[in-house]
């Protein structure tokens, strides 16, 4: 496992072939038994291979093509719906509409997705993180027909690949973990740090392509906009409360 962690690449071209079920059933199996707060199980999978169904993810998600050629679509969607009925059911009044419930199962979620993601990975097969879910909330919860209690945090697409890319950089260990306390980063540290990243060639090609003067404008004035950033974070807010997740009484 160790070795499937560590070769971790992102796969964005399938082949057609599907995936078998008893794969598919060992890989929903390993996420469930992701670790959860209060063993709640506060998530839900949403498994789509529907032609139809895909489609309209497909448009959903930026019109991202490995939506649509990708067999299998896993939605992980943060689900305090099933738990609340189940204490209704039992007579205990549920306290779980709020913003710190709606991050626990969002929690409970990624860690589900993650242990979906290794499992594939460790069969062969190969994944990709779609961040837009999160943009693009309000039509995921339209198309999966997600009731109240329910929001879609991540989607993974799986398949077997049919194309094989290199290893993606990282930071070094160094700049990510600290030792005890929070240890500040100084000028001269940042520079160490991104260093390697800033010396790709990949990092020359893309400052050439977007005609920035260094990589970190490419992510401030292309990918990641501060406009970007506040108009979905309104629109997942909005979503999060039409949901149900936003009480503050």
């Amino acid at each position: 496992m160790i070795n499937t962690i560590l070769q971790h690449r992102s796969i964005r071209k399938f082949k057609t072939t599907d995936i078998p079920e008893h794969i598919l059933e060992k890989i929903l199996e390993a996420a469930s038994r992701a670790s959860t707060t209060g063993n709640m199980q506060v998530y839900s999978i949403i498994v789509t291979k529907d032609q139809a169904l895909k489609e309209a993810l497909w448009t959903a998600h930026f019109s991202q093509d490995m939506v649509k050629t990708a067999p299998v679509i896993l939605t992980f969607c943060a689900d305090f719906n099933r738990f609340n009925k189940w204490c209704y059911y039992r007579k205990a009044e549920p306290g779980y509409d709020n913003f710190l419930s709606f991050y626990t199962a969002s929690i409970d979620a990624i860690l589900a997705a993650q242990n979906a993601a290794l499992a594939a990975e460790d069969f062969g097969l190969g994944i990709c993180y779609l961040g837009t879910t999160t943009y693009m909330a309000g039509k995921i919860i339209e198309i999966l027909k997600l009731p109240s209690g329910v929001v879609p945090v991540t989607t993974i697409v799986a398949g077997y690949p049919d194309e094989d890319p290199p290893l993606t950089d990282r930071l070094p260990l160094n700049g990510i973990v600290h030792h005890e306390v929070y240890h500040d980063y100084s000028h001269e540290e940042i520079d160490t740090i991104y260093l390697e990243k800033e010396s790709l060639e990949e990092t020359a090609r893309l400052i050439e392509i977007n005609k920035t003067e260094n990589l970190a404008q490419i992510f401030t004035d292309k990918r990641y906009t501060k406009k970007d950033n506040v108009h979905f974070s309104r629109h997942f807010l909005e979503m999060i409360d039409k949901q149900g997740f936003m009480n503050n009484e």
